[in-house]
């Protein structure tokens, strides 16, 4: 993309202000046609992402992003932003690195400020099996190549001197894996980047589009669906769609939209509460995680306190937060941080997780010739963003499974050759 192509001068932003002229849209609103090259089903950061990659990267531009709402409305619009790569597994470890470089680019690549920042990770070790764990991750990282390593309570209260580090707390900091190129990312920002830079090489954005069924033919089920059969198109509340690849990158709906192809994922949705304070001035500098709280806390540029939680136990579609995540939550942040008692929490949210058995993604062809996937990343999916759009762009392109997301294929749980991340991607968000 022209380094200047969105560019304003800043008489002209200070005019708009002043004046609330009318300002461009980020991307059009395309006709809508009835035969695309690629459907890309799923609006957030990884369909965008991949429509942007094959646009970019390999030409191909005839493609097509739907969503039932609007861009960036699902699960990319509702996690808290944090990006990492201190994974447990070698393919998971290379894979998130891979994403965080892009991460550390974007800027530059999308000509957009996400506001990326380099902050550091802290993952809270609260017992003796916790901080083997450390360790384990620790050495996995660095033959990866990755800057991460086991510091001692000293240390964390270095990092994060708002911690109750001492020995006589209920849940003593024994230590902590931590991760110095991690950090935050305005998730919006993204969105809003992958989105504009696809729209500019071409790719229809088509916003309130419900998808109602995947086309098949020559397929063992219904309607020449599952086995053996090939994507045909997609039928979409505004009308059907042929088309020769059809790609699954939802969240939350991933395994209802394949059922549409006749291809089941091993896969239960579980909401994800979160939630946020009042901003004070910033005194937490760099993300804090504690898996035995089941909690993690990250502190935005404008001074609110962002906390999360593992998963809702009871798989639902539900979005609403409940009193019993924010008792919770509130008790286990002020064991770790008894000094922000005051503080008061100004609102909470949740979004809808896809998790696997063995917590790591789905990606790649399946069963049903021209129907790829990219699903199941349970509480993790926006750091993998960008690399998931880049990897999922050369697999289309050329036809061949990329080597980066070979250990994530759907057959790993026939053939029992799992990925298994819970150690790292339970609550290491």
């Amino acid at each position: 993309m022209p380094q200047h192509a969105y560019k304003y001068s800043a008489a002209k932003l200070l005019r708009h202000g002043l004046t609330r002229g009318t300002w461009p849209r980020m991307w059009r609103q395309p006709e809508f046609k009835d035969t695309y090259d690629v459907v890309i089903i799923g609006g957030g950061l990884h369909g965008l992402a991949t429509a942007y990659y094959l646009a970019t990267e390999h030409g191909i531009t005839n493609v097509a992003v739907l969503d039932k709402g609007y861009l960036g409305g699902g699960g990319s619009g509702r996690n808290t932003a944090i990006v990492r790569s201190n994974y447990l597994t070698p393919e998971g470890v290379a894979f998130y690195d891979r994403s965080l470089h892009l991460y550390n680019t974007m800027a530059d690549d999308l000509n957009l400020n996400v506001m990326f920042s380099r902050r550091g990770h802290l993952t809270l070790a609260h017992t003796d099996s916790a901080l083997r764990t450390m360790h384990w991750r620790a050495e996995v990282n660095k033959l990866q190549g990755i800057d991460s390593s086991v510091i001692d309570p000293s240390d964390v209260k270095k990092e994060a001197p708002s911690l109750d580090v001492s020995p006589n707390t209920r849940y003593p900091i024994l230590g902590a894996l931590f991760h110095p190129p991690g950090g935050t990312v305005r998730h919006d920002a993204v969105v809003w980047g992958y989105a504009r830079a696809a729209d500019h090489h071409g790719v229809h954005l088509h916003q309130q589009t419900e998808v109602l069924d995947i086309l098949c033919e020559g397929g063992t089920g219904p309607e020449g669906k599952g086995p053996g059969g090939k994507v045909t198109g997609v039928r979409t509340s505004r009308g059907d769609i042929s088309a020769p690849i059809v790609v699954n990158c939802t969240a939350g709906w991933a395994s209802l939209i394949s059922n549409m192809a006749g291809v089941p994922l091993p896969i239960t949705t579980h909401p994800l509460q979160a939630a946020v304070t009042e901003p004070t001035k910033v005194f937490l500098p760099t993300v804090v995680v504690s898996g035995s709280l089941h909690v993690y806390v990250s502190q935005t540029d404008r001074g609110e306190l962002v906390f999360g939680a593992s998963v809702d136990p009871v798989g639902t579609y539900r979005v609403n937060g409940t009193l019993e995540f924010t008792e919770e939550l509130a008790g286990h942040v002020l064991e770790l941080m008894p000094g922000i008692s005051k503080m008061r929490l100004m609102r909470q949210w949740s979004g809808l997780c896809d998790m696997t058995p063995d917590y790591s993604p789905v990606m790649g062809f399946t069963p049903v010739e021209g129907y790829l996937v990219d699903v199941g990343w349970g509480t993790y999916g926006f750091k993998a963003g960008p690399v998931s759009g880049e990897t999922m762009a050369r697999t289309i392109a050329t036809g061949k499974t990329d080597e980066m997301i070979a250990p994530f294929n759907l057959s790993r749980f026939t053939e029992g050759d799992l990925v298994g991340e819970k150690g790292a991607a339970a609550v290491g968000h």
